[in-house]
């Protein structure tokens, strides 16, 4: 997972907590406040977002992330079976309009 250059990830659940990103990470990445329109926030056993039309969902986006970070994610988010990545836009806080990656739901998560 990850071919693509993008080194943000758009987060809506746990990451928000910026002791659960440093305990991930081992480190106090940079940060900033973002909307991700066109999706709703949801809760099964975990957060997880799916499309909605005229819905947006709050979070942030974690910027300046390498492979060995996108690593210890997908381990976190037990990626693929609970979660994939996917590449999104969002509204940036701080540099506006931005791609990104972010967590999808697969069956396993909301089944």
């Amino acid at each position: 997972m990850g071919a693509l250059a993008i080194d943000s990830l758009f987060v809506y659940g746990s990451l928000l907590d910026r002791a659960m990103r440093i305990r991930i990470l081992g480190r106090d990445p940079s940060i900033h406040e973002a909307v991700l329109p066109g999706y709703e926030r949801r809760w099964a056993r975990y957060f997880y977002i799916v499309a909605k039309p005229d819905s947006q969902v709050i979070g942030a986006v974690i910027s300046a992330l390498g492979g060995d970070d996108f690593e210890r994610l997908d381990r976190y988010e037990d990626a693929p079976t609970l979660y994939t990545r996917a590449v999104v836009e969002v509204a940036d806080s701080a540099a506006g309009a931005r791609r990104c990656w972010v967590y999808l739901p697969t069956r396993a998560l909301i089944d």
